[in-house]
């Protein structure tokens, strides 16, 4: 087992630490994942050096668990599984080496986060297609190696998206770069050349990304990733439409994505939205009593060409669209603005992270399904979460169409009190019991993480067994994140 003192000469003596209180932050998460110290805890500033620990940990057999976002963690990914676990703490990695809008890209390290590429961009005229207000301490690259649903279905043409090329550093010590980032020449010669490492598939006909994506540090250690950014628009029109049945926003969701009318475009219920607008308890209850079940928003844009024409265009075919679906569209909704929410989600969340802001806790499940299925999936939840004697006010539901709307992507939030042992053992055993009920009604578990992750998993022998051949190539040693998914 690795040694301090081979660390040290590796990463540096003042980035190597095993104080009860570095060890500790690392230990467990707001997961239901099981808390475990780990042995070391390694800052790594530089992507050569995550090769050389690599190595290390291989020639010792140390486990390496590598986390790359600031605290907290949510999802038991960056818990270890065994005692002797090292972690690789990137989240010192900062360096945004490469914006360019007419590609549309940018370029980051593991600790980039929210906060701080969102104005890095913006200086350049771009922003980003990113997840549903992160919190600002979130890892963009991370972010996107979980595949965290995008809010502008609009630009999300892969289920990869926005991730690009990577460089990535496998548990055999290999450094590998993926996408248009594995052509010839060194990344320098290809952008003198006029390359941008945009494009995610490759090298040749493999799209190995797709392998690193979702694996949670099992399969490889990003080091650098390429980021798909949209442009900044010149006019902005947003709306929501309120309705008491899912079903009709559905129905108009459906259109509006399949007609490319809007960027940003979701559906929340009423309580996920009290939570996520409201900035105290008066205005939570306010929202919560004022807003219909159902909340649907959309905004439509327009770029530097003809502003003014391509929003006086949309509006028209909007107004055209939601008069044949029967629905009307506001400017508020609630005593919200749909200008304030638009804000809102496009902003990365301070400390506390608005989902724990407010009762103290939130447990996510997530999956991927199609629109046809969520009413049945939302009315399975409600039932198992009355049976489960834990108050359905406080069940959240936000639903994201992705890939240009031919899936979506459904995450029930359940807000929840940490400090009330009977309501957290309700959650707990809820988020578990719920999974294969919710299978069998097509719910399509593409992110398995914690306690489900297992159960998920083996209910596709065939997919295990695929990927323990690719993990035996590259990390034969099982030195990567050991414990997580079927490994």
């Amino acid at each position: 087992m690795v040694t301090e003192a081979q660390l040290k000469k590796v990463a540096g003596a003042g980035n190597v630490s095993d104080a009860p209180a570095a060890l500790e932050a690392f230990a467990g998460d707001s997961s239901f994942v099981g808390k475990m110290r780990p042995r070391f805890v390694v800052k790594v500033l530089e992507a050569e050096k995550v090769k050389d620990l690599v190595d290390l940990a291989r020639e010792t057999g140390t486990p390496l668990v590598p986390v790359s976002s600031d605290a907290p963690h949510f999802l038991g990914d960056t818990v270890p599984t065994t005692g002797d676990a090292v972690i690789l703490d990137l989240s010192g990695m900062k360096q945004i080496s490469f914006i360019d809008r007419v590609g549309r890209v940018a370029v980051v390290e593991p600790g980039v986060t929210f906060g701080e590429l969102i104005p890095a961009v913006a200086e350049h005229g771009l922003r980003l297609n990113m997840p549903l207000r992160p919190r600002a301490t979130k890892s963009v690259l991370g972010s996107m190696l979980s595949r965290e649903p995008v809010i502008m279905p609009h630009y999300h043409w892969d289920i990869s998206d926005p991730i690009g090329s990577t460089e990535v550093v496998f548990g055999t010590g290999d450094v590998f770069r993926t996408g248009s980032a594995a052509n010839p020449g060194t990344i320098e010669e290809q952008r003198q050349a006029g390359g941008v490492q945009k494009e995610a598939a490759g090298p040749s006909a493999n799209s190995w990304h797709r392998v690193i994506q979702g694996a949670q540090g099992t399969m490889g250690i990003v080091t650098w990733a390429s980021c798909r950014c949209e442009l900044l628009p010149r006019l902005e029109q947003p709306y929501f439409i309120g309705s008491s049945e899912l079903p009709e926003l559905l129905e108009v969701i459906h259109w509006l994505v399949r007609l490319r009318l809007g960027n940003e475009c979701l559906i929340v219920d009423r309580s996920f939205m009290a939570v996520l607008t409201a900035n105290d308890d008066a205005e939570h209850a306010r929202l919560v009593a004022g807003l219909p079940p159902w909340v649907l928003f959309f905004n439509l844009v327009a770029y530097d060409y003809l502003p003014e024409q391509r929003m006086e265009g949309q509006i028209e075919d909007t107004k055209e669209l939601l008069q044949r679906l029967g629905v009307e569209a506001a400017q508020s909704l609630g005593g919200v603005s749909a200008r304030r929410f638009l804000e809102t989600i496009r902003e990365p969340s301070p400390q506390p992270y608005w989902k724990i802001g407010r009762a103290g806790a939130c447990q996510d499940i997530f999956f991927v399904t199609t629109l046809t299925k969520i009413p049945g999936l939302v009315e399975l939840m409600t039932k198992a979460t009355e049976a489960a004697g834990f108050p359905t006010a406080r069940l959240g539901v936000y639903l994201q169409p992705i890939v240009q709307g031919t899936n979506c992507h459904c995450e029930f939030s359940l807000f929840y009190d940490p400090a009330d042992a009977a309501e957290t053992q309700a959650v707990r055993a809820l988020a578990t019991d719920v999974i294969r009920p919710l299978m069998g009604a097509g719910a399509f578990f593409s992110r398995p993480f914690g306690e489900a992750a297992r159960q998920i998993m083996n209910e596709d022998g065939a997919t295990v067994e695929a990927l323990k051949k690719v993990k035996a190539i590259v990390d034969p040693a099982g030195i990567l994140n050991p414990g997580k998914l079927c490994f």
